[in-house]
């Protein structure tokens, strides 16, 4: 009974982490939020009603400090420009995209959708679509 309960809990965990939406910092957190919560209230006790409470409070606490690091990181930008920030095109290239400002190609493959990036001639900030 232990052991399935634990296959479980790994299963939510996998499936937590391999979501495509935990992109950004508040959805990692609360990603890697359940699947601890999972494990650990799993493990505990050993059935599935406390791996999911344990997975829902991990999610909880894991979104909120997620926001605070999303947080901490945008007050690095400063406030965003009046209608937010413009969004590179695409180069014709998968991860690669044309700054908004002076048309350079940046390899972009490591930045999130929707993540920011300064452009290195204008210093100016724009996003990854």
């Amino acid at each position: 009974m232990g052991t399935k309960i634990l296959t479980v809990a790994s299963a939510i965990a996998l499936i937590c982490l391999t979501l495509n939406s935990c992109d950004t910092p508040v959805g990692q957190g609360a990603a890697w939020g359940a699947a601890t919560g999972a494990i650990i209230g799993g493990a505990a006790t050993g059935n599935v009603r406390a791996a999911s409470i344990g997975a829902a409070a991990g999610a909880a606490a894991g979104a909120l400090t997620g926001k605070i690091v999303q947080e901490n990181q945008a007050a690095g930008y400063g406030p965003p420009p009046p209608g937010g920030y413009p969004y590179a095109r695409w180069a014709g290239r998968s991860g690669f995209f044309y700054s908004p400002y002076t048309g350079q190609v940046y390899d972009l493959r490591g930045v999130p959708p929707g993540g920011l990036t300064r452009d290195v001639d204008t210093g100016r900030l724009f996003r990854r679509p």
